[in-house]
């Protein structure tokens, strides 16, 4: 079931999310199998805590790999990658169904090369949930910088 406080953000906002069986979605490429779109598409969401103990949400295209040495140069220290109980405790999310939506004290950065999509469909706080959506609405809603992983990788 989606968290209320990600049902109030859809609504505010006149979107719906698509809804699957519990745990069909867990991993971009499920998700994508499952809606129907390619992998590049599902804005997965990868939480990390760096050296001083702040947490980045980083939004970033299913199909990416992520190189700590990239996420360094972009966020400006070292980071690492929470495990499973620090997401949820600090998002309110399992991993599977982590979402850029309702979160507090976390920065969020979405990575540039999800605009080449018109839709893309970041999870809604469950592992079997995805919500359509443009962008630059993903953006607004989140409040995220939009940073450009790719470029940073050429570095």
């Amino acid at each position: 079931m989606i968290p209320e406080k990600v049902r109030t953000v859809l609504a505010a906002n006149g979107l719906e999310a698509l809804e699957f069986e519990p745990g069909s979605t867990p991993t971009a490429q499920m998700a994508a199998a499952r809606i129907g779109v390619e992998t590049a598409r599902i804005a997965k969401s990868l939480l990390f805590k760096d050296k001083s103990g702040g947490y980045h949400l980083v939004v970033c295209p299913g199909d990416k790999r992520l190189s700590s040495s990239v996420l360094k140069r972009v966020i400006g220290s070292k980071v690492s990658m929470t495990d499973a109980d620090e997401t949820e405790r600090v998002t309110g999310y399992r991993p599977g169904g982590v979402c850029p939506f309702a979160l507090e004290g976390v920065d969020i950065l979405l990575d540039r090369e999800l605009e080449l999509y018109p839709t893309v469909y970041p999870a809604a706080g469950t592992d079997a949930t995805g919500v359509p959506m443009s962008f630059a609405l993903l953006a607004r809603i989140t409040g995220g910088k939009v940073v450009d992983l790719s470029s940073a990788e050429a570095d």
